[in-house]
């Protein structure tokens, strides 16, 4: 039989903090968060010039030592976090938005701080993951967060191909220059009529909530991209603009959501075609931004 560590905790040892950020609009951060940037005495931030935005959107004085922790540097800088604790100061640990450690920095310090038995705790809050989640319309009861999809086409198509055939909604990070073609690879292994959802600038003055097939999105996103790339205004390169969660449906699971959705309603959820249909509080073009 294995055997099983109990790590102690160092009572003379700092705490380390993840704390959840809002995804859009700074209203949407807890007093809990509000407290915990007034008073704590270091914070390792993704983004130091975007804390420091959030803590003035909340009337907050920051007097923390603010250390820097993106990916290029996480793996550096985690020892020098985690001498901090052990000297017993509290570190709390925020990302641009969303929850840390989800396709964020944190995972390293947090197993860093973990195995020195120094005590890891959270104020929960915001996740882009869980909010494309409950609203996407998609079963909830089991899903898997896959992040970014691999960047080599090789590595995707694998990947891809692996989840075709999984049953749980399936939750992606995107970007917006890259979601037509990930559409369409998803197409190509998933079927085009398999339901899907782009959520795009969740929480944020331009939210818009797209739903359809992956076929149908993929069009959509490919139009959106040429709008971006012809208008002379935005001078874009073409790219759905924004921040983009993907929420597609596992296999076997879309028929109970369109029956229920169709003897409800007699007819499309959205209330159009069968391609895509917009949340119906947008009410502007697809991929335009403000």
């Amino acid at each position: 039989m294995g055997t099983v560590s109990i790590n102690t905790v160092q009572e003379e040892a700092g705490v380390l903090t993840l704390a959840a950020v809002p995804i859009g609009r700074a209203e949407d951060a807890s007093p809990r968060l509000a407290a915990a940037l007034a008073t704590t005495a270091v914070i390792a931030a993704e983004d130091s010039r975007r804390v420091r935005w959030l803590a003035a959107s909340l009337n907050v004085e920051l007097t923390a030592r603010v250390v820097s922790y993106y990916d290029a540097v996480e793996a550096s800088r985690t020892a020098r976090l985690l001498e901090y604790l052990k000297a017993g100061q509290d570190v709390l640990l925020v990302t641009d938005a969303g929850t840390p450690g989800i396709s964020d920095p944190g995972y390293r310090l947090v197993a860093a701080a973990a195995a020195a038995g120094i005590k890891v705790t959270a104020l929960p809050g915001p996740s882009a993951v869980t909010t494309a989640l409950a609203v996407s319309g998609l079963p909830t009861d089991r899903f898997s967060f896959e992040g970014f999809p691999p960047r080599r086409p090789g590595d995707r198509n694998r990947r891809f191909a692996e989840l075709a055939a999984d049953p749980r909604t399936q939750v992606y990070f995107e970007s917006g220059r890259r979601l037509a073609g990930t559409l369409d690879e998803l197409t190509a292994s998933h079927g085009a009529d398999r339901q899907a959802v782009v959520c795009r600038e969740l929480t944020k003055a331009h939210e818009e909530i797209v739903r359809g097939t992956l076929a149908g999105l993929a069009a959509w996103a490919r139009s959106a991209q040429a709008a971006q790339a012809g208008s002379r205004k935005s001078g874009d390169s073409g790219a759905v603009r924004g921040e983009i969660t993907l929420v597609v449906a596992g296999l076997g699971r879309r028929t109970r959501r369109d029956a229920a959705g169709r003897d409800a309603a007699g007819r499309d959820a959205a209330g159009r075609d069968a391609g895509t249909g917009r949340d119906a509080g947008t009410g502007r073009d697809a991929g335009t931004g403000p």
